[in-house]
């Protein structure tokens, strides 16, 4: 049976608890589910459908039992294992102490954008599909690459480290 993992846009420890988001992803009709890092990321299993059908399931699963819903953004295990094998941040050479990142597009982006981009220690280099691949240097100043993301990108972006991934992949 394929494993997916939901990304889910605005979860908190403070905002939504681990269970209460199992139970809701069950009642969606998914198995072993799983969350990871308690920050909105949702590992499961469903027979196969499509991406936008599951997130829909989710997201009103999440309405119908929590009462509220997070964005929610799905993608199939198979597929993050391969991102994450091809390492395509590796061509644009961050800093060994930068954070690489993934943030999921809901759809395809339609408007030409013009990469790699960088600024304030970020550098958004490459757009492949519905993926964008990113890296940024942690500093005090927060994530002000996220700024730069949704200004390119839209809102209903969601973002995690290549760290993260690999988690919910093993999960």
């Amino acid at each position: 049976m394929p494993r997916y993992v939901a990304f889910l846009r605005g979860v908190s420890p403070m905002n939504a608890k681990m269970p209460d988001l199992i139970r809701a992803f069950e009642a969606a009709g998914f198995t072993r589910v799983k969350t990871v890092i308690s920050s909105g990321n949702v590992v499961f299993d469903h027979d196969g459908a499509p991406v936008d059908e599951l997130e829909r399931r989710a997201e009103q699963a999440m309405t119908d039992t929590l009462g509220k819903t997070f964005g929610t953004t799905v993608r199939p295990v198979e597929h993050l294992q391969r991102l994450v094998d091809a390492d395509p941040h590796a061509a644009f050479h961050p800093p060994a102490d930068a954070k690489r990142l993934i943030t999921f597009l809901k759809r395809p982006h339609e408007t030409p954008v013009s990469l790699p981009m960088a600024g304030e220690g970020a550098a958004i280099c490459k757009l492949q599909g519905v993926e964008v691949f990113s890296h940024y240097l942690p500093n005090d100043k927060g994530p002000l690459f996220m700024t730069m993301l949704e200004k390119l990108f839209g809102k209903t972006i969601t973002t995690r480290t290549v760290d993260t991934v690999r988690k919910c992949i093993k999960a």
